[in-house]
């Protein structure tokens, strides 16, 4: 080889080389800043893919090396801690802002959406003019004032009326704030006051939480004073309301509100915020996080199962304010009479009977004696039998089946052999009981409560409930009514399971017959008013007892009119099955384990949902079902009752 080839070889050789060194040194500097530059867009990374590809093929080496990392942000998102709620005392000092107009409520909309942000819940309470059905302008009784509080007091006074007056509609962002399923609303009878808004302007109201129900689950409500709103704020925040009268049934459709009404409509809306915070222990330490969604995920864990659910009360509202009650019953009964006013058929009371309306809020009775006299029964050998009440035991020491042993504790002994001795001296049945709430210790105004409802025990077979104590406790009328709170959702699983729904046209034993009911109703209407119904009107009703009798027949007598007037209405719904057989039957297919399944999950939701402290240690969610199926086997014939 030639020395000119020698050097062109080398100088190939060293120029190689370097552009495979320099194509080597561009890849592992791209991929270097596609670790440390991860905002870099992708343009320029196809740009620098396209630079390096200019500077020629990528070599073995090259494309041997690991794909790049993903990327990591070098900045980290600050996390606030939420304000803490003020305490109910400076959230009633926050004045009121009235909005009457729509430019109004845009000036108050971005402070209330702030708040918002923080704690998505808003107490809530509606008023309206209090007389029977009508305003004292003469109008239809409809909602006058909206009232709506923020967690630090912030409250508006919503006249909607004003703004129908006006010709304008109601902003959109409230009706979206209303509406917003993301928003707790919470109050006495938010769920009724919402159909109170769709009936008179077409508002939706969702993502309600009554906070009588939040009361009774929290137990923390002191029943025998009621659950009104004023009750709740007195018992639980300490916080007197005034509900007078003169305040109540005040002229909210007025030109201007007094500062006594707009003090008082805000102080509804928010004490209801300020029991809601409470109930839930945030007074005092917050705990959402400052994400909207998650915090009112966090708020509504505790409200699972009351968010739209109306309350049904036993009574115990009080000062008007469990209007919500039975509020759309009494709208359907009224829409019934309106409806049925032209053919005669009104509920019109019997004039020959007292129609004096019975006291409602009557609330729980509590016992006026102990449960538990805690007396024994011996065998004759002196072998413990059971506990049994002081009547009971002297029942036999007065038939003479029986001696006495001892006065305290009460004991007597049978002289004859029982029917069955208890298998364990462990037994439940063996042992005394105290007279006191098994939830909450309180050891005065107490009732008995069946763990497993009566309506579902009375069609057991008597194998399951002949001298069965077991699940019959005490508790007090607190803890009672939270109970039967909760006992209305398992009811309403169950019968949403088994198709055995509460309250439907199937469930309903006596049907009413229209018919015979608009005769009755025509016949007293001629009895109690006969001589001030106008002629025509008086001819129509007689017309209708008329027809009952007979085609042919030409004039009504006395006779005739009251025997009309006492008519029976109701005929038996030959479809009708109680909810609770038709739940037991279900649970009876599958024989003698089936019940005790139902028996089961029954006295485990007493436990899981009121947390008893004082329970009897040998009290057991199995009691019995072993003793039942060595007795009675798996075969047993399940006969209901």
């Amino acid at each position: 080889m030639s020395r000119a080839s020698t050097v062109t070889a080398a100088v190939a050789t060293v120029l190689g080389a370097t552009l495979g060194g320099l194509v080597l040194w561009r890849a592992l500097r791209f991929q270097r800043k596609r670790r440390l530059l991860p905002a870099q867009t992708e343009p320029e990374l196809v740009e620098e893919e396209q630079l390096s590809a200019v500077a020629g093929p990528k070599t073995e080496a090259v494309q041997s090396l690991p794909s790049p990392l993903p990327p990591v942000s070098t900045q980290e998102t600050p996390i606030t801690t939420p304000p803490p709620v003020p305490p109910v005392e400076q959230l009633l000092k926050v004045q009121p802002v009235v909005v009457s107009s729509e430019e109004e409520w845009e000036q108050l909309w971005p402070s209330l959406q702030e708040e918002l942000s923080v704690y998505p819940v808003l107490g809530l309470d509606c008023e309206w003019v209090k007389t029977p059905c009508v305003s004292v302008k003469g109008k239809a009784g409809i909602v006058s004032l909206l009232q709506m509080a923020s967690y630090t007091g912030l409250c508006a006074l919503v006249r909607l009326p004003q703004f129908r007056g006006a010709g304008q509609s109601v902003p959109n962002s409230l009706m979206g704030l209303l509406r917003d399923p993301h928003v707790l609303k919470v109050g006495v009878g938010c769920y009724e006051d919402g159909k109170r808004l769709a009936r008179d302007y077409g508002l939706a109201l969702g993502c309600t939480v009554d906070l009588r129900y939040l009361a009774l689950r929290q137990r923390r409500a002191v029943l025998n004073n009621g659950l009104s709103l004023k009750s709740l704020a007195a018992d639980l925040l300490n916080i007197p309301l005034d509900k007078s009268l003169e305040l109540r049934c005040s002229d909210w459709e007025a030109d201007q509100l007094t500062s006594e009404q707009m003090t008082y409509a805000a102080r509804d809306a928010q004490v209801s915020i300020g029991i809601f915070f409470h109930l839930l222990g945030l007074n005092a330490t917050p705990s959402p996080s400052p994400d909207t969604k998650t915090a009112f995920s966090q708020l509504s864990s505790h409200c699972q199962g009351l968010i739209d659910v109306a309350f049904r009360g036993r009574g115990i509202g009080g000062e008007g304010e469990g209007r919500g009650v039975d509020w759309e019953r009494r709208r359907r009964n009224r829409k019934n009479t309106s409806e049925s006013s032209g053919s005669g058929d009104q509920q019109v009371p019997d004039p020959r009977k007292n129609n004096r309306r019975k006291p409602l809020g009557m609330g729980y009775s509590a016992r006026k004696s102990p449960l538990y006299d805690n007396c024994f029964l011996y065998a004759p050998d002196g072998q413990p039998l059971c506990t049994c009440d002081k009547k009971k035991a002297k029942w036999y020491l007065d038939k003479g089946i029986g001696e006495l042993l001892s006065e305290d504790p009460f004991i007597v002994r049978l002289k004859f052999e029982p029917s069955g001795r208890p298998d364990s001296q462990h037994d439940y049945y063996l042992t005394a009981k105290e007279n006191l709430c098994v939830v909450c210790g309180k050891t005065d105004s107490y009732i008995r409560k069946n763990i497993v409802p009566h309506e579902y025990r009375r069609h057991f077979p008597v194998e399951m409930k002949d001298h069965n104590s077991h699940d019959i406790l005490l508790l007090c009328t607190a803890c009672h009514a939270a109970s039967n709170v909760h006992d209305g959702l398992l009811k309403q699983q169950l019968a949403d399971e088994h198709s055995a729904p509460l309250g439907c046209e199937e469930g309903v034993r006596l049907l009413e017959d229209s018919d015979r009911r608009r005769v009755r109703s025509a016949a007293r209407a001629l009895i109690s008013a006969s001589d001030g119904l106008p002629d025509h009107r008086r001819e129509e009703l007689l017309s209708v007892v008329r027809t009952f009798f007979s085609e042919d027949q030409q004039e009504v007598t006395t006779e005739m009119l009251e025997k009309a007037a006492g008519l029976e209405t109701r005929i038996f719904n030959e479809s009708y099955v109680p909810h609770g057989l038709k739940v037991v039957q279900a649970y009876a297919q599958r024989g003698l384990r089936g019940l005790m399944e139902l028996e089961r999950r029954w006295r485990q939701h007493f436990l899981s949902t009121m947390h008893p402290r004082h329970l009897h240690p040998l009290w057991s969610v199995n009691h019995n079902h072993a003793k039942f199926l060595r007795k009675y086997g798996e075969d047993l014939p399940i006969q209901i009752n």
